[in-house]
């Protein structure tokens, strides 16, 4: 009996957010949207100082919402991190509702780490449940290339693209499956010519990890 093999070797959500519709947020909206995460920051039982400016970053549109990331440096000189996201007007006229707001901070910042080639932010948004049960973590990731003649960056999941990004004021948004079947995302950044300048794992890759995914848990009980 001959196994029949089916067409697609990887069945994996591709493509899945809208790309980008909105310039990035200035004027009144801008201000919509930091007051969201600024009220979002009052819940960090941290001391992580005063946010500064609020940098957005391009929109993705998914499962009927629409994510606007954002990163702010303190005062005290950390990264605060995170998203506002609403449910988009559906009429001409109407306004966004249902908004909501995450915010988390790290000490690990782009002048700490001067090995980084792209500076990322990533959080887990949903869930998709695939073949035999297995479920991938569906992930907003953001930044901006620390490397310069960037045109667009794509998310690449065990060597298969599953979203791209043009850059906007050199920065990105990609929203793909990551952690699913033992496959893991990387980031990569390319040129107008599609030669790749850079690359950056959402894995910190110490040289210690075991044959038992130790890793890939404690990113698990990080999420």
């Amino acid at each position: 009996m001959v196994r029949a093999m089916p067409p697609e070797e990887r069945f994996v959500p591709r493509f899945a957010a809208e790309p980008p519709q909105e310039l990035l947020p200035y004027g009144r909206w801008a201000d919509r949207l930091r007051e969201e995460f600024l009220a979002a920051c009052l819940t960090i039982d941290d001391d992580v100082g005063e946010p500064g400016d609020l940098i957005w970053y391009p929109d993705r549109t998914w499962g009927g919402r629409t994510y606007v990331p954002v990163t702010s440096r303190t005062s005290s000189g950390l990264e605060l991190y995170g998203t506002v996201t609403y449910a988009p007007a559906v009429e001409e006229g109407q306004e966004p509702e249902h908004f909501r707001a995450t915010a988390d901070w790290t000490e690990e910042t782009v002048e700490a780490n001067p090995e980084w080639t792209i500076d990322v932010c990533e959080e887990v948004v949903g869930g998709w449940r695939g073949e035999q049960g297995k479920v991938a973590a569906m992930t907003l990731v953001w930044g901006t290339p620390v490397v310069d003649r960037v045109a667009v960056a794509t998310a690449e999941l065990g060597g298969l693209t599953v979203d791209q990004c043009l850059l906007i004021e050199n920065r990105f948004t990609l929203l793909a499956p990551d952690d699913y079947r033992g496959d893991t995302l990387d980031v990569a950044v390319f040129d107008g010519l599609g030669r790749e300048l850079a690359r950056e794992s959402l894995y910190a890759d110490d040289g210690e990890d075991d044959e038992d995914g130790s890793d890939d848990e404690a990113r698990a009980d990080e999420a």
